[in-house]
């Protein structure tokens, strides 16, 4: 469940109090997405915690509204009898990849734990069509899934973001930000932020990861199929599997959720060769992979493609576990599984994913 089950029985509780609340709130981000969105969207629009359907009612037809409160959904139906109403969450979208126009997210990530938010909008991200816009209200702060004084409510829990970190972590999902504006007039920091989903992966990472598997940046085949490692001649996932790594071919979700491993890119540019990248652009993503590190604190970090490290920390780096870890995470740099890496055999590379699974869980 994504969102905190305090939280949502107290919209449940108190859904008709709420809509009178909130009328007229976060209409600019609505009609923002409308006009973003333009005349032929490539699928219909989504209203991602929908509530009682205010901003639903904003949105051209086709529309849904997702919405996990019961409450929400009865008066959202009377009030835009037209809109497709799903009880369902934000982290498990029911949608097939690449079918969601545009996408409002107002009212639900506010509730969702800091760690689990990168999950959550990696299935937005596997939702939206590609160059699909978003926009988000988020709130500004330090607060991480706790009620917050002057709930006229009573014990709802948000999480409120410093806006660096929030940044990292939508760049991380795979978005571009167009716009950011923050809004300081209603007592907490509100950030409006307008989105687009980039052709690149989003992060699959989450709280209590033993391992984050690094590549060096997305092939358009992965950005294509979503899954890092794909294409059926790189040896990744088959030593992965022969490494006890993992158990499930090509199911980044699947590995995080049963062992504990995690995936991102050192670049998050999608190019067809690693040696189109720059060495500017290899260090900044280490900036933000080591930030990735000493929040989510993954035990291994585990760079597969001995070129990005080079570029980025140490030009005559050898495999293996590195001298010096990275945000706390003991690193272990590996050679590429490409097909085209011809001097890496298959069994080479299980041997270096046995040696990172074994240093892996606590």
């Amino acid at each position: 469940m994504t969102l905190d089950p305090q939280t949502a029985a107290l919209y449940e509780q108190h859904a008709a109090a709420w809509t009178a609340a909130r009328a007229g709130k976060n209409v600019d981000a609505a009609l923002r997405l409308v006009d973003r969105a333009g005349t032929n969207p490539a699928g219909p629009f989504l209203d991602i915690g929908a509530g009682p359907g205010y901003l639903t009612e904003r949105l051209p037809e086709p529309v849904i509204a997702l919405e996990p409160v019961e409450a929400f959904l009865k008066i959202l139906g009377r009030r835009v009898p037209a809109a497709t109403r799903i009880r369902g969450e934000a982290g498990s979208l029911p949608f097939r990849t690449g079918t969601v126009g545009a996408a409002l997210v107002t009212s639900v990530y506010v509730h969702v734990a800091r760690r689990r938010l990168p999950l959550a909008l990696a299935e937005l991200h596997r939702a939206l069509a590609d160059d699909a816009p978003a926009e988000l209200v988020m709130f500004g702060g330090d607060l991480d899934l706790e009620p917050t004084e002057g709930d006229q409510f009573g014990g709802r829990k948000y999480s409120h973001w410093p806006e660096a970190d929030l940044r990292r972590v939508l760049i991380g999902a795979g978005f571009a930000v167009e716009a950011w504006v923050t809004d300081d007039a209603t007592g907490w920091p509100h950030y409006e932020i307008s989105l687009r989903r980039a052709p690149t992966l989003p992060d699959i990472v989450g709280p209590d990861m033993q391992v984050l598997v690094c590549g060096l940046n997305p092939s358009p085949y992965s950005t294509s199929t979503g899954i890092g490692f794909a294409r059926p001649g790189n040896r990744f996932w088959p030593a992965a599997l022969a490494a006890g790594l993992m158990t499930v071919d090509r199911d980044p979700r699947a590995a995080l959720a049963a062992h504990g491993v995690g995936m991102t890119d050192l670049v998050k540019r999608t190019t067809p060769r690693a040696d189109e990248l720059t060495i500017d652009e290899y260090r900044r993503g280490l900036t933000r992979v080591e930030w990735l590190c000493a929040w989510l604190r993954p035990r291994v970090v585990c760079f597969v493609g001995l070129g990005g490290w080079r570029a980025a920390v140490d030009r005559r780096a050898k495999p293996g576990w590195q001298p010096s870890d990275l945000g706390g995470s003991a690193v272990y740099v590996m050679p590429s599984t490409s097909g085209l890496n011809a001097h890496a055999q298959l069994d080479d590379l299980t041997r270096h994913l046995i040696a990172v699974r074994e240093r892996g869980p606590r």
